[in-house]
């Protein structure tokens, strides 16, 4: 019953796909030959050539700077201001969003300044306030720094108008992870004429070279209800902003002082159980905690002891009508932290996860005790390195056990880089496995002038207690991931006997071939003004066994996709699919569709209201045939902020409709959000979901006080129910309750 503990994750459905396709995605896979022959140029894209790097130095400051939103210190007033241009929709257009940025530095931090105008400051957008909430469709600033200016990692941070902060880490293009927690602070005001921010980050929270006079830096101002994006560099419609070969160059940084490099973050914790299954009911104390250690600037260590993962928000159920077993994403911190250096091949982590961190610590969807922790993480040089190591006890089923898991990379140059990885381990604790496998990805982001274009390969193969077979797995993947063309293509094989106890392989024994091609032009006025842009989209895929027998395919269309000026996204789908069934496949309880070959036809509907509307709705519908007969599936979401962003509320309905001639069946899943902001620093939220499967309604209850950066309180409540009847979900028994309260500190040197 703690917050960490898995259910269901990363929802595929019926059709494999995640539901609530997004615009312009970049899905793997299309017929990159045909897409690079047309040699299409948009009429907003960019010239032929890459654009120059622009540079700023930081002023140096020797007086304290307040942070609290309004620039009025007096160190403000002697800096020279930067401004943003429009990067989308329309290039360095003319905007009466004018912003503009100023960068100030003393021996302990990097401050950076914005004052965002807006013609109509009513009308910001602001949906959340809480700590690493989601800000994407937020009126935001955003800074990316590249402190090892090598055009690949880096950090970003990211705050919106109501003051709500979140950060990450950036390991290449489309490589963005907000797993990574840093201490620093940022405040907001709003004026007359739109709003200002404030942003400190402690030179102790980042990883640099000591000597260092310059780091890579870029800057963005996001209006969600323009559909309006502004930046200081990279302001091509191909330019992806965390493509850090892109960024411009910020001076004037020597001096900083990163301290001794070393942080102890102890936590202690009470927590009281109730279980009506079992009738236990207990009261527990714990204590544990990391400590933290930089034996370089670019190479950190990290040691955790009796690990708790309490405020780790519970898990999204899920609906599975597929034959293949679910993804559920990792939401633990210590595991979270540098997992994006594990990263491994192009594009593969859809299909294939050497190293799956929720291996550790959960079995057979039980929790198992970590005793401790050690890893390793950063760069020497061109080497990235990633390495870790836990001791597991027994508990939920698993013996204890030793797992480990290491990275390697090399930057053999600014486009190509090299690595391998290994894991050793099982989690039941009961038998042997390992894993050893090599990758390689090139980039540019100059190819044809600007444009992107992506290379991989892979190969990886395991051993010990796995059956025998091809343990093999090995694959490449070509994208052209630009604005007006967007395509990739890959193929994959994994072995049938291909065993990653510590990855993530839900299909193996088969060879796979994956195509994408979406055509996106931006009319120019004329009948098609309202359109900002289109998304025409094809995308095959063959899967057969290793024998060369077709086990299934699939080709989804987009025949009409749009994004309107006012950020409407309509969108209907046609999906042709075969799937050839060698063993009876149970679709729901007591439905299971027998052996044999099916060809059916799968359409869809969508439709999503402007992401900056206080109120948004969304719904789709995917319907017809499904194996033997027919199914629907319908999805709702209705959203709602007040103007201030303190309160949210959302609900969620999935509903699938089957009918066969095996059987009929109804599946339900509901879900409900709400959360309450007092403050950036303090807010309460709950999630409760219910499902038809198992009739178990789960509520998850967080609040989260940040007292300082790096020093938080938390309180979880933890309650389960379920229903008796299938007809009635509203005749609830209560399962059990759980509450933690827990004190997280830090002490850094």
């Amino acid at each position: 019953m703690t917050g960490a503990a898995p259910h269901r994750a990363v929802r595929r459905g019926a059709d494999g796909r995640a539901s609530g396709h997004r615009l312009g995605s970049d899905t793997l896979v299309g017929l990159l030959a045909t897409i690079l022959a047309a040699r299409t140029v948009s009429a907003q894209s960019s010239a032929a050539q890459a654009e120059p790097r622009p540079t700023v130095a930081a002023s140096i400051v020797t007086e304290p700077v307040r942070v609290d939103g309004a620039l009025d210190d007096p160190a403000w007033r002697l800096v020279p201001e930067i401004e943003l241009a429009q990067q989308a929709p329309h290039p360095l257009e003319p905007t009466p969003f004018r912003t503009t940025m100023r960068v100030l530095v003393d021996g302990e931090s990097v401050y950076f300044g914005f004052a965002c105008e807006d013609p109509d400051p009513a009308r910001l957008a602001i949906h959340t306030l809480k700590r690493d909430g989601d800000l994407t469709t937020d009126d935001t600033v955003t800074v990316v720094l590249d402190t090892f200016l090598d055009s690949r990692t880096g950090y970003f941070f990211q705050v919106n108008a109501g003051g709500a902060r979140t950060d990450g880490l950036i390991s290449g293009p489309d490589e963005q992870s907000a797993d990574w927690d840093g201490i620093w602070d940022a405040a907001v005001r709003r004026t007359a004429s739109g709003w200002t921010a404030e942003i400190r980050i402690p030179a102790a929270t980042l990883r640099f070279p000591e000597s260092a006079d310059s780091w890579g830096l870029n800057v963005e101002r996001h209006v969600p209800r323009d559909l309006l994006f502004l930046r200081w560099a990279g302001t091509t419609l191909d330019a992806k902003f965390d493509d850090l070969s892109r960024a411009g160059f910020l001076s004037g940084l020597a001096g900083l002082r990163q301290g001794i490099g070393l942080s102890v973050i102890p936590y202690g914790l009470a927590q009281w159980v109730d279980d009506q299954v079992t009738g236990r009911r207990y009261l527990k104390g714990q204590a544990g905690g990391d400590i933290r250690y930089s034996f370089t600037p670019q190479l950190e260590g990290v040691v955790t002891a009796r690990p708790d993962f309490a405020e780790a928000e519970a898990d999204s159920r899920q609906i599975n009508l597929t034959r293949f077993p679910l993804f559920f994403p990792e939401k633990r911190a210590f595991f979270l932290e540098g997992s994006n250096i594990f990263r491994f091949g192009l594009g593969l982590e859809d299909f294939f996860i050497p190293f799956y961190s929720r291996r550790v610590g959960l079995f057979d969807e039980s929790v198992v005790p970590i005793n401790v922790g050690a890893k390793v993480l950063g760069q020497a040089g061109r080497f990235g390195v990633a390495v870790l190591d836990t001791q597991t006890a027994a508990g939920g089923g698993a013996e204890p056990a030793n797992l480990f898991a290491g990275r390697l990379t090399y930057d053999v140059d600014q486009h190509l880089r090299v690595g391998a990885i290994g894991t050793n381990g099982d989690p039941s604790g009961v038998g042997s496995n390992w894993l050893a496998g090599a990758d390689a990805v090139w980039r540019t982001s100059t190819f044809q002038g600007d444009k992107n274009l992506y290379a991989g390969a892979w190969a990886t193969g395991t051993g010990g207690d796995a059956a025998p077979g091809n343990r093999t797995g090995y694959g490449v993947q070509l994208e052209y991931p630009n604005d007006l063309w967007n395509a990739s293509f890959r193929f994959d094989q994994f072995g049938d006997a291909l065993d990653p106890a510590l990855g993530f392989l839900p299909r193996s024994g088969i060879r796979q071939y994956r195509g994408y091609a979406a055509y996106q032009p931006r009319p120019q006025g004329g009948a098609f003004g309202w359109v900002q842009q289109f998304f025409f989209e094809l995308e095959p895929s063959w899967v057969q066994d290793l024998s060369g027998r077709t086990e299934s395919w699939r080709v989804f269309t987009a025949p009409f996709n749009v994004r309107t000026v006012s950020g409407w996204h309509l969108e209907t789908n046609w999906a042709p699919q075969f799937e050839r069934l060698e063993q009876p496949f149970e679709v729901s309880p007591g439905v299971v569709i027998p052996t044999g070959s099916y060809t059916f036809n799968r359409f869809r509907v969508e439709v999503n209201s402007p992401d900056a509307f206080p109120l948004r709705v969304s719904g789709l519908v995917w319907f017809g045939e499904f194996f033997s007969g027919h199914l629907t599936e319908t999805a709702a979401t209705v959203a709602w902020t007040e103007p201030t962003g303190h309160l949210q509320l959302e609900v969620d309905a999935i509903d699938d409709f089957g009918y066969l001639p095996e059987g009929n069946f109804i599946d339900r899943l509901w879900q409900l959000r709400a959360a309450y902001s007092f403050t950036p620093d303090l807010f309460l939220q709950s999630f409760v979901q219910y499902d038809s499967i198992t009739r178990n309604v789960g509520m998850n209850s967080l609040l989260r006080w940040t007292i300082r950066p790096g020093r938080d309180f938390f309180v979880v409540w933890n309650h389960a129910w379920v229903s008796p009847l299938d007809a009635n979900p509203a005749m609830l028994r209560t399962l059990g309750d759980e509450v933690v309260v827990k004190l997280r500190w830090t002490f850094r040197r």
